[in-house]
């Protein structure tokens, strides 16, 4: 198995605008080795894929230590960067933040999404404390000697910053919490629930980190993506989604009448 941080640095190398990542979010080792097997370049779980697995709903409703063991033993079965959706940390302190993301590294994951709104709560975390957040993380993984990729996430367009933020309002405040997060430490900026490509290329435009895309319905297809400046596309939950549609329909005719 290459070393982790060997992967680490592949992965970073794979975030080219213009030329994006394509990661087809996986939710365990079984699903893993299947897109590997495709050609898949390095792998990322979906939080609420693998919360779902397990009957669990997403937001942090996983135990922690299950969402670890899954890691670990994606890292054992396949040989490709993996990044872990880490949704909030687990934890609001930066402190206990930094804790638990150094057990993420301890799996041999190379990354993780992490995220602005606050989970369990009400709209997003102040630019401040997530930049703070981010810096914690940052400091634990250089103390690893691992190059971890923080793909720092915001939920501007998506969930708790729809709700709370004016329309109006989003893309300045994207860009603000995208430099802050720079700043801090983080090696990429994520922002699902965008859709419109005038603003997909304006934020990838003012973006000092390379932006990540979420596929919708309502999204431009992965050539255009590129086009517009994107570094990395994830499919999030749609990967399980769609496969435990396929088990149910596969299953009806057998229970049918």
């Amino acid at each position: 198995m290459t070393d982790q941080q060997d992967r680490a640095r592949t992965f970073h190398a794979l975030h080219v605008p213009g030329d994006p990542l394509i990661l087809f979010n996986i939710w365990d080792a079984g699903s893993a080795l299947a897109v590997a097997k495709a050609g898949a370049k390095a792998l990322a779980t979906g939080s609420a894929s693998v919360a779902g697995a397990r009957g669990y709903s997403d937001a942090e409703s996983l135990p922690m230590q299950q969402a670890l063991t899954n890691a670990e033993r994606i890292v054992e079965a396949v040989d490709l960067p993996l990044t872990v959706d880490f949704e909030g940390g687990y934890a609001v302190e930066p402190v206990l933040v930094a804790v638990h993301a150094n057990a993420i590294i301890e799996t041999g994951a190379i990354g993780i999404n992490f995220e602005d709104q606050v989970i369990g709560g009400k709209g997003l975390h102040p630019v401040e404390l997530q930049a703070e957040r981010i810096a914690a993380i940052h400091t634990v993984a250089e103390s690893a000697g691992v190059d971890f990729f923080i793909n720092a996430r915001t939920d501007m367009w998506l969930g708790a910053g729809r709700s709370t933020v004016a329309e109006d309002q989003r893309f300045d405040e994207a860009v603000t919490r995208a430099k802050a997060y720079a700043d801090a430490g983080a090696s990429g900026f994520f922002a699902p629930g965008l859709t419109d490509e005038s603003e997909i290329a304006a934020l990838c435009e003012a973006c000092p980190l390379p932006v990540n895309a979420m596929m919708f319905d309502a999204m431009p297809d992965h050539k255009r993506l590129g086009e517009l400046g994107v570094a990395r596309i994830s499919h999030g939950p749609g990967p399980w989604r769609d496969a435990m549609s396929a088990l149910t329909e596969a299953a009806k005719p057998l229970y049918s009448g």
